[in-house]
């Protein structure tokens, strides 16, 4: 349980959603209030809260929070702050993640392989923000955290992917633990040149992707000319050369299961699609949508966007800004 005196929470974020963080810390009524703050870095002071552990406070949905920890607080070196963490009753010889700014960015630290996070299981993380100003915090893993350092991405785009859109379906696949069969049939908005589409493929699954813009050769090889009507043996695509406006239920078959999108338009105009898109597939029970922003503060408007998808039928819905991500979300939902 929460001691008396009041503790301090770190936040690693993006740069650029500083105040999208803070704001969005305000829009959930979480009684943190905001302390000192770097680039990509933020505290919080939070009072005590009957009833709540430290895992449940750095366990709070926020999608601008690339890494949640309870601030163990300053050292002046690398070594200092690991004996903090070492030092503390809830830590028990878990990893140690080490992070710095580089030119303002954060940057994780190449190490060897470690073994997979298991459920609960306490993590230190070392943030260097200045040649003597090192911060130490604890986190436990779990659904909905990020394995890597920091939530920083350890991806590496394959050199033949046609665009950024292969990271941020692969960054989804390990923040949000998706898995797909070889029945699914993706259905993905904006589609074009492909990275999305590519990722997809080599892991065995079948799309339509809906875009005027022409596809990059490289998924030529997977490309049918008519949506097939059963299984083939093999995953494929198909291009589906209109705008998502003018798409027909007799566009996406009866065995559509994903909905997709990465359209430069608003959420409200992506969810109105997508809801639509429902209607016509009632098979589709999932949901992964890049959220385009002009301003990332309107990620604190996301119970709007969250309750027109309640409204469709899907009861586990979640957003969060990934490392690979600009002005961009990625949200996730299922029934």
């Amino acid at each position: 349980m929460i001691e008396n005196s009041p503790k301090f929470i770190f936040a690693l974020t993006n740069l650029g959603s500083e105040r999208a963080l803070k704001l969005e810390v305000e829009a959930l009524n979480l009684p943190w209030l905001a302390s000192y703050q770097r680039r990509g870095f933020l505290t919080f002071k939070v009072a005590q809260v009957a009833g709540s552990s430290l895992q449940q406070l750095v366990g709070q949905p926020l999608a601008c929070a690339g890494r949640l920890c309870i601030s163990l607080g300053r050292a002046n070196s690398r070594e200092e702050a690991l004996v903090m963490i070492r030092a503390d009753p809830a830590y028990v010889a878990g990893p140690v993640h080490f992070l710095k700014t580089i030119n303002g960015w954060m940057e994780r630290e190449a190490e060897v392989a470690q073994k997979a996070a298991v459920n609960s299981e306490c993590i230190g993380t070392i943030v260097q923000l200045g040649a003597n100003e090192f911060w130490a915090g604890l986190h436990w893993h779990g659904p909905f955290i990020s394995p890597d350092p920091g939530g920083e991405s350890i991806l590496v785009m394959p050199t033949d992917s046609p665009s950024r859109a292969w990271l941020k379906l692969e960054e989804a696949v390990r923040f949000f633990d998706l898995s797909f069969c070889r029945n699914d049939v993706v259905v993905e908005l904006g589609c074009a040149p492909g990275g999305v589409v590519l990722a997809l493929l080599r892991r065995g699954v079948s799309v339509i992707g809906v875009d005027p813009a022409a596809m990059a050769e490289v998924i030529g090889e997977f490309t049918v000319l008519e949506r097939p009507s059963t299984s083939q043996g093999r995953p494929w695509f198909y291009h589906c050369r209109k705008p998502a406006a003018l798409v027909a239920k007799r566009d996406l078959g009866g065995d559509v299961t994903w909905f997709m999108s990465d359209m430069n338009q608003t959420p409200e105009v992506v969810l109105a699609e997508c809801g639509r898109f429902c209607k016509m597939a009632p098979s589709i029970r999932h949901v992964f949508i890049t959220l385009k922003l002009t301003d990332v503060t309107r990620i604190a408007e996301k119970a709007k966007w969250h309750d027109a998808l309640a409204a469709m039928g899907f009861n586990s819905i979640r957003f969060q800004q990934f490392s690979v991500h600009h002005k961009e979300f990625a949200l996730y939902a299922t029934k």
